[in-house]
């Protein structure tokens, strides 16, 4: 019999490799989570996330760790400012949210969980078989090896473990950088947007009452040979060139960079290696589409490695884990380089900005760009001409299950799959029996008119597999199986 120090060992402990290890805890799976950093990070970094992440984090309970958030509703595409709230459920998503912030209520959610996070330790080495992966660490106490049944790299845009695992990221290098700082002590005239000069474009954004995040896209400096961050003169000299303002005198609290180079692994599965978040893609950090699509990732992956581990998983169902996050990851590398050229492109781009400005005119473009941008309109397989909610995600709305007020977020809490009977049909609880041990079989009724008009079974990642209308139940333990194995009965 193979030894097995735990399930699943994480690399990263940044905000993908935490909310997976949470969601492999909600399962009752063993994990270990490792992070080369000694201490948890604390640099402000990502600014907030997105609608879709905001719905992500209402649905596993812990959305209200954040005080008081207000969720944006516009934004804009490229530079051309859009109102979100034309789609159901639509905004921006939050600003002014440290990542530090960001990952450590997403810490204190998994430790609390159970997860075992490790710092100050990093994966050197793997070997993998057919049973498991063998990790080597190297951590405080020397160098150590781990099995596990699975590896996930959560390991960033320089992943170790893609490198170790074989797994090709190509894509497209560096053409343009950005510089920014995180400063206090000067007033900086805010530019939430952007703002577009003859020489780039900057955008300043609110820290708080005392400080401010300024970034600055200077067209004529190119990028530059080191993966240094800038010093704070260098960041300051390019603002007074790009805005003619001064802030040499502010105090920085740290600087940093991006580009816009853009690549995806070419599998986010390898045997029993997979990749999440900044290892899987990078891309230019526009629209709040970063840590979002790192937290999508792992909520897809988490409730299919558990069911594999609990042995009732269908055939390839881990397999799904590629062919449904690739797609999204390759539309937000696209998005964000297209937004790149309207946003950030000389004179040779007005033509094309003048023509979005046209496209954005169109109610139907608008409704695109948004669910776009918001991961809002990401679809799951479903089939054309299906029940509208089918493979896409489930709002949240009211219900009322017996005497007690309930939301469909409420339901998804514990990170199960939920049949959601919406008139009492026995015929349809009769048909779920045989997998009563993993799915819920919730009878709720409709409290007020936009709560769910039909019989639903929801992913524990909040998509809708299975949908129907009052007395059907043609087709339920067809998606019973395919998604959460054979019936027991």
């Amino acid at each position: 019999m193979d030894a097995f120090n735990v399930d699943v060992i994480i690399a990263g402990a940044g905000p993908s490799g935490l909310m997976l290890a949470g969601e492999l805890r909600l399962q009752g799976v063993s994990v270990v989570a490792l992070d080369r950093l000694a201490e948890p990070m604390q640099q402000s970094r990502a600014l907030g996330f997105s609608a879709r992440t905001l719905e992500e984090f209402g649905q596993r309970g812990f959305l209200g760790e954040f005080g008081e958030m207000e969720a944006m509703p516009g934004g804009h595409f490229g530079g051309l400012p859009l109102d979100y709230t034309i789609v159901e459920g639509g905004n921006f998503g939050v600003r002014g949210v440290p990542q530090s912030r960001t990952e450590a209520i997403l810490h204190k959610w998994a430790v609390g969980l159970g997860a075992d996070v490790r710092r100050g330790h990093e994966v050197v080495g793997l070997t993998q078989d057919e049973s498991g992966v063998g990790v080597e660490v190297t951590g405080p106490e020397g160098t150590e090896v781990l099995r596990a049944r699975y590896l996930v790299g959560c390991d960033g845009a320089r992943s170790t473990v893609r490198r170790l695992a074989g797994i090709d990221f190509p894509g497209v290098n560096a053409t343009i950088e950005m510089k920014m700082t995180d400063v206090t002590g000067v007033p900086v005239r805010l530019r939430p947007t952007g703002e577009v000069t003859e020489a780039g474009m900057v955008v300043v954004l609110p820290l708080g009452p005392h400080a401010t995040r300024v970034v600055v896209f200077e067209r004529a400096a190119g990028v530059r040979p080191t993966q240094e961050p800038p010093t704070f003169e260098e960041v300051a000299a390019s603002f007074q060139r790009v805005t003619g303002e001064d802030i040499s005198a502010a105090t920085p609290l740290w600087t940093s960079y991006f580009t816009d180079a853009s690549r995806q692994a070419a599998e986010y599965r390898r045997g029993r290696v997979f990749l999440a978040g900044d290892a899987a893609h990078i891309h230019m950090p526009i629209g709040a589409q970063g840590i979002s699509a790192g937290v999508g990732d792992v909520i897809n992956l988490g409730w299919k490695l558990a069911a594999q581990l609990k042995g009732h998983a269908p055939e390839g169902l881990l397999d799904t884990y590629h062919t449904e996050r690739h797609p999204v990851g390759a539309r937000v590398i696209t998005n964000t380089l297209a937004q790149r050229t309207l946003y950030l492109g000389g004179p040779e781009a007005q033509p094309l900005r003048d023509l979005f400005a046209e496209l954005v005119r169109i109610e139907a473009v608008r409704h695109h760009l948004v669910g776009l941008v918001t991961g809002l309109d990401i679809t799951y397989g479903a089939a054309p001409g299906g029940h509208p909610l089918l493979g896409r995600r489930l709002p949240k709305q009211s219900l009322l299950v017996g005497d007690t007020k309930t939301t469909t977020y409420e339901l998804l809490q514990a990170g199960r799959p939920v049949l959601l009977d919406m008139f009492d049909n026995a015929a349809l609880r009769d048909a779920a029996a045989g997998w009563a041990d993993r799915v819920d079989i919730v009878t709720a009724r409709r409290p007020e008119e936009g709560a769910p008009a039909a019989n639903l079974l929801v992913r524990p990642d909040g998509y809708v597999a299975w949908a129907s209308p009052a007395g059907s139940v043609d087709g339920l333990t067809d998606s019973l199986a395919q998604w959460f194995g054979e019936s027991r009965a």
